[in-house]
């Protein structure tokens, strides 16, 4: 299947520190903590192609920042190999080539479709970044983003970001930069069956940053999860906790998904996100987990 999931389907990533700087913090949390990201080949079931679902998020949190994103001439530029050879491009990447080689990793997996890929050589080594979502078909293209292909590719990247840098498969739903819905499956949403977050932001414009909200997911005393940027708390600073979706965001048609959100009187084109059941850790199964410790859940820590 597609990976839909990025820290769990198509979503999942951490990143910071000034936007841009978030942005890198946040990937080269999650990059650090855990197997590098893949995103799986789509699977089709009869009319239908599911895109959504991505594994191997755990972007870090020090990746949202993504500050300089918007001043190294990608946006600019566009997200097309011409985009990546400008000098000032050249000059964000070299300024330090494992983490911005995380930022790139997941800016390609959130905004290029699947099967393209971005190359680009540094310092005598070559980078090759896969696409997978495609959520900015303008900019892939080669043209300037548009401020919604910003605003989702910032909340896929929001979506990936993983507190403890756990690789967890999600399934990320909503519409591109384009309008178009991110196609997936009824299987998709029987196997992804808890309603997990929403997020959206702006990574790329300097200040906003990105926000998470609460979509229905609720841990009982005795439980735990690796993706926690969408419950209550500043758990996952820079990332601002925004409350309930349901109280900031439209729903489309079939109540499936987010299709904008408002915040501080602005809106954006948000992703939401669904987990699988298994991925909830309860104190009490004989396994001390990442969540967990001798504080929080003796009978396993």
């Amino acid at each position: 299947m597609l990976l839909k999931t990025f820290e769990s389907r198509r979503g999942g990533w951490e990143m910071y520190p000034t936007r841009w700087s978030v942005l890198v913090t946040l990937v080269l949390a999650c990059a650090a903590c855990g197997p590098e990201a893949t995103y799986p080949e789509e699977t089709q079931e009869p009319g239908n192609t599911s895109r959504s679902i991505i594994e191997g998020n755990g972007l870090s949190l020090n990746g949202l920042s993504l500050n300089g994103l918007s001043l190294n001439g990608l946006s600019l530029n566009g997200l097309s190999l011409n985009g990546l050879s400008t000098d000032a491009f050249k000059n964000w990447f070299n300024a330090d080539p494992t983490q911005r080689n995380e930022i790139m990793k997941h800016v390609v997996a959130c905004g290029v479709p699947s099967g393209e890929t971005r190359t680009y050589t540094s310092q005598g080594i070559t980078y090759t970044w896969q696409g997978s979502l495609g959520l900015a078909p303008s900019w892939a293209s080669g043209n300037a983003a548009t401020v919604v292909e910003q605003q989702v590719v910032s909340a896929c990247m929001a979506a990936h970001a993983n507190k403890f840098g756990i690789h967890v498969s999600i399934s990320l739903l909503g519409v591109n930069g384009a309008g178009n819905t991110i196609p997936y499956t009824s299987q998709e949403l029987t196997d992804y069956g808890v309603r997990e977050a929403c997020f959206f932001g702006n990574l790329f414009d300097g200040s906003t940053g990105t926000f998470g909200a609460n979509d229905g997911l609720a841990l009982a005393s005795n439980e735990s999860a690796a993706r926690v940027c969408g419950l209550s708390g500043s758990q996952c600073s820079p990332m601002v906790y925004a409350g309930s979706c349901s109280q900031s965001c439209t729903l489309d048609a079939t109540s499936t998904f987010y299709t904008s959100c408002t915040y501080n009187g602005v809106t954006y084109r948000p992703v939401t996100t669904r987990m699988r059941a298994q991925d909830i850790n309860r104190c009490g199964d004989g396994v001390c987990q990442a969540t967990e410790s001798s504080g929080t859940c003796a009978a396993d820590c």
